[in-house]
């Protein structure tokens, strides 16, 4: 099988509201490292921590109320919003809540997975 240089999927563009989403039909394949696999998706799902890593609600900053109409939280929201505090480099596909096929493997998987 062919693999395809292009795919589709959603971008996030940056923190901030569901208008930071952008839905693409030309994101390049990624190719696997030595110890992954990659996943042709069949089916996948959004769940609280795509939410909160797009809002940047795991940034160190945010202090304030989080609450919808009363997010002062995130007016000083911080570049280390990510679990360990690194910053995120968008744009950047978000989502582990996939099922699929694995269609490639790196160079450190065995062929039996």
């Amino acid at each position: 099988m062919s693999m395809p240089k292009t795919m589709q999927g959603v971008y996030l563009m940056g923190h901030g509201g569901p208008e930071m989403l952008e839905y693409r039909n030309d994101l390049p394949v990624p190719v696997p490292d030595p110890d992954q696999v990659l996943i042709r998706v069949g089916a996948s799902g959004i769940n609280n921590t795509d939410i909160n890593t797009r809002i940047g609600w795991y940034s160190k900053t945010v202090t304030g109320s989080t609450d919808k109409g009363t997010e002062t939280g995130f007016t000083d929201l911080g570049d280390d919003s990510s679990w360990n505090g690194a910053p995120f480099h968008f744009p950047r596909v978000q989502g582990a809540d996939v099922c699929g096929h694995i269609v490639a493997i790196g160079s450190d998987v065995s062929v039996v997975r």
